[in-house]
């Protein structure tokens, strides 16, 4: 990794140059919200580029969901920008970003800079006109080279970059102990089980899972159902399903909440329902780390790592990870995916330079050098793990490849689709009414 002194020079370059093509396509200089309506810890620049240092000044506010080391390491990617331009970023993290960006947008009172709650919802704040569009803050040519198409095409709306991802994760890894499961790589889902069944003895049950994440508990179940989906019964499904034209009633998501059901079990999970409901997704796998261990098995996305060391206590060598099995041949090698998407609802010379800086490969290597996070950018390689690396692999290499299906439904189909995953755990009898309810809000959710 570079020296903090070259990196202060990179940002520094960067940000000068944004500014320029900020002023050369937008009229002038970016022009700051109207007060009323600009969050609190917005700042207006206190002073001019410097003629060789980029300095900037003032501060740009920010809203995301990351607690514990995950705003460690955005912070830590975040010190070369304030550093080179003496803007200070004030971060604010929650774990109910969609609730404040919602309430936010109705009223006005908004953050410079937010993480958004998936691209379904950012569609649905840039045709409200809140969401600013991107084109004339980023070098979009070099954005677009650099970046992933899928990831571009996913904060594009109506032709305009308005969401930006500042780092990925692949999903459906099923995670383990190596010091607890011998057993070796399932060939299949059905031989996932076997093995499953073999090793797990005593207390040790097949699964941990833990659901609860404060207003958006759920979201770990509704990864299952969409790697489910997947395997089961294909990527067209999967794309009518999210597209609000699949029913949940048919069998195909049916079939999926069953085996989502089976996980679920008192006889296949530690703790049973109870545990499941009540336990934080980042703690959800604890007990594959205890002597005696709870479980064999955790399915989680490949930014859970940085979870096993502070909350359950692993070192590295003590957790390792296979893809989620295939289920159908038909369907082999496909897989899901997420990331962490921003968006810039005030326009202010702080929020250009800041936006700008995070979508390029020196502010995203310094989270994945960190670990816990992939990057949609190509010119970051420098994954510091074997794990890292190997997660990294799986989303360059998919032979199918979908992001995260609640992520791209409407609001209040995704936040139905949390409730459904708790409803379900809760009392698995109630499936039917459950599904009948979801057809229910897929009705209107799309067409709002």
């Amino acid at each position: 990794m570079e020296s903090s002194a070259k990196r202060r020079r990179l940002v520094a370059g960067l940000v000068a140059s944004i500014l320029v093509v900020g002023a050369c396509t937008s009229g002038g200089a970016a022009t700051s919200a109207p007060a009323a309506t600009a969050a609190p810890t917005t700042g207006a620049a206190s002073a001019a580029p410097t003629e060789g240092g980029g300095q900037i000044g003032g501060s740009v506010s920010v809203i995301g969901t990351w607690g514990g080391a995950e705003q460690d390491a955005f912070l830590a990617m975040v010190k070369p920008f304030e550093d080179a331009t003496g803007i200070k970023v004030e971060y604010t993290g929650t774990r109910d970003l969609n609730a404040v960006l919602t309430t936010g947008v109705a009223s006005g009172i908004l953050p410079d800079l937010a993480g958004l709650p998936g691209p379904g919802q950012m569609r649905e704040f840039a045709t409200r006109g809140a969401l600013k569009p991107l084109d004339d803050v980023l070098d979009i040519e070099a954005y677009k080279s650099e970046t992933s198409p899928g990831f571009v095409d996913l904060g594009t709306v109506d032709g305009k970059v308005v969401g930006v991802f500042i780092k990925a994760a692949v999903k459906g890894l099923i995670w383990y102990n190596p010091k607890v499961y011998t057993g070796g790589v399932p060939t299949s889902w059905d031989d996932l089980w076997t093995k499953a069944g073999a090793a797990a003895s005593g207390d040790t049950k097949p699964w941990c899972v833990g659901l609860e994440s404060g207003a958006a508990s759920g979201w770990p179940g509704t990864d299952w159902i969409e790697d489910l989906v997947i395997r089961q019964s294909g990527p067209d499904v999967y794309d009518a399903w999210v597209a609000g034209t699949q029913k949940w009633t048919s069998p195909e998501i049916k079939a999926a909440f069953e085996a989502f059901g089976q996980v679920v079990s008192a006889d296949n999970t530690f703790g049973g329902p109870n545990y499941v409901l009540n336990t934080g997704f980042g703690s959800g796998a604890n007990p594959m780390f205890a002597d005696p261990p709870g479980c064999l098995f955790h399915h989680q996305a490949s930014f859970i790592t940085s979870f096993f060391q502070d909350e359950g206590g692993a070192a590295e060598g003590d957790y390792d990870f296979f893809p989620m099995p295939d289920i159908s041949p038909s369907y082999s090698g496909a897989t899901t995916g997420a990331g962490d998407l921003f968006g810039m609802f005030n326009d202010t010379p702080q929020a250009r330079a800041l936006m700008a800086y995070l979508v390029t490969a020196d502010a995203q290597a310094i989270w994945v050098g960190i670990g816990g996070a992939l990057s949609g950018n190509k010119n970051v390689s420098n994954y510091p793990d074997d794990v890292s690396k190997r997660s990294a692999e799986i989303l360059a290499n998919a032979t199918v490849f979908r992001f995260d299906g609640s992520d791209l439904m409407p609001e209040a189909m995704n936040a139905a689709f949390w409730s459904a995953m708790l409803d379900f755990t809760q009392d698995q009898s109630q499936l039917d009414a459950i599904l009948a309810n979801l057809d229910s809000v897929q009705a209107t959710a799309y067409t709002q």
